[in-house]
């Protein structure tokens, strides 16, 4: 079964949105078109229920269920429990909370190791634990291939190892991390895992069960949703943390790692990303299965999908002289996410050059200013990112490959 794009861009407004028209969107990491269910559960619940939630009345009673729903069904798709499921501003913000959530958990001279190849999001506030007594191992990429390497973790632990965070996916080296391996190796140590993976679940919800991190987080708005970040913490985990919302709010999991409260609205319209991934289910797919079945499959889909169409770009990428692929240069275990880097001329005259060739694309470090570090690369020029998703065509990338040739010609 191979994915129907014609069917799967039906789904998208912005594919029939007159001022987009002629462009294609190579800017996928930074932020995904939304899927037309979850705009018209949104606009839905402005119109009729955009009342405070749960008392009596049917509006109120309705948003409340339209909420419930929504931790419900993602939870079915991740394999969790709808307790396990936050939804908090982003995922900067909830890493935020949980920092000073688990601060409490750990005494003074305890280490956490933090991975140099993460957007600045899984970095940045564990970082600051320092400040109150916490000792930060950092976990550095391959200076040549921008990897995170398994055996320099091993490396780095010691009997104070208390955390290890990490991405899935980084979203400028675009490889995919062995999390359920990774997971097992700090589990053995007595340590906590907590992945970002924002890079990886544009490409595919991970079934968290089966990966074994304690954390997990990703951006709704790069999965075809609302602007909010979705956490999971394992419920065991969740009870030890500190409070971080009002004092009366201890013991209610929902909300002791969600300080600013809910945004209903979106917490409630979010559960359209599921309505579409079921609808894509159901195209593709004759048989009845779980959520958590409907995901592998889907998931397979999408991966089939976009390991075409990322070959196809990659093989062109390889056969020039003057382009720098940060990373892997083949498609094993990588994302669509490929930064580049021209050789022959300035790196802002490529960049617009390829906006004339009406390509949205990224320039810039994306927050991954480590790994840039790391590799020798100036994070004030940064790298053109190329990354693309499930719905994107083959058309799209044959656009994409005319605009380089042109725009790195002499």
């Amino acid at each position: 079964m191979k994915l129907d794009i014609k069917f799967v861009r039906s789904h998208f407004p912005a594919f029939t949105e007159p001022t987009l028209k002629g462009w294609a969107f190579f800017e996928n990491a930074g932020g995904s078109y939304p899927c037309k269910q979850f705009i018209n559960r949104l606009t839905d619940f402005y119109m009729k229920n955009k009342v405070q939630v749960n008392y009596p009345y049917p509006a109120s009673t309705l948003a409340g269920q339209l909420m419930d729903a929504s931790y419900q069904r993602f939870a079915d798709y991740l394999d969790v429990d709808a307790s396990e499921i936050h939804f908090g501003p982003s995922t900067t913000q909830n890493i935020y909370v949980l920092a000073n959530a688990m601060r409490p958990m750990w005494k003074d001279g305890d280490e956490i190791i933090v991975s140099c190849q993460d957007h600045e999001a899984n970095a940045g506030a564990w970082r600051r634990l320092e400040k109150q007594g916490i000792t930060i191992v950092e976990w550095h990429v391959n200076s040549e291939t921008g990897l995170l390497e398994l055996d320099t973790l091993k490396s780095l632990f010691s009997d104070r190892t208390k955390m290890v965070a990490y991405p899935h996916c980084s979203n400028v080296i675009g490889h995919v991390n062995p999390v359920k391996e990774i997971s097992k190796m700090v589990r053995k140590v007595g340590a906590l895992s907590v992945v970002d993976g924002v890079g990886l679940a544009p490409h595919g919800f991970p079934n968290i069960k089966e990966l074994g991190a304690d954390i997990y987080l990703f951006s709704l708005y790069k999965t075809f949703g609302p602007h909010l970040g979705l956490m999971y913490v394992a419920k065991e985990l969740a009870v030890k943390m500190e409070n971080q919302s009002h004092y009366f709010k201890e013991g209610i999991l929902k909300s002791m790692l969600t300080p600013a409260g809910p945004d209903h609205a979106q917490i409630a319209a979010a559960s359209g990303v599921i309505d579409y991934f079921d609808t894509i289910y159901e195209h593709h797919f004759d048989t009845k299965a779980t959520p958590t079945e409907r995901n592998t499959a889907i998931n397979r889909l999408f991966l089939e999908h976009e390991n075409t169409l990322l070959n196809h770009l990659l093989a062109f990428l390889r056969s020039r002289d003057d382009i720098q692929i940060v990373g892997p240069n083949t498609i094993e275990n990588r994302a669509p996410i490929v930064s580049i880097i021209p050789k022959n001329k300035k790196i802002k005259r490529v960049y617009a050059d390829l906006t004339k060739h009406k390509l949205m694309l990224g320039i810039g470090h994306f927050y991954a200013v480590r790994p840039l570090q790391d590799m020798n690369i100036d994070e004030q020029t940064g790298v053109i990112r190329i990354s693309f998703l499930h719905y994107t065509s083959m058309e799209d990338v044959e656009q994409l490959i005319n605009g380089l040739k042109d725009a790195l010609s002499e």
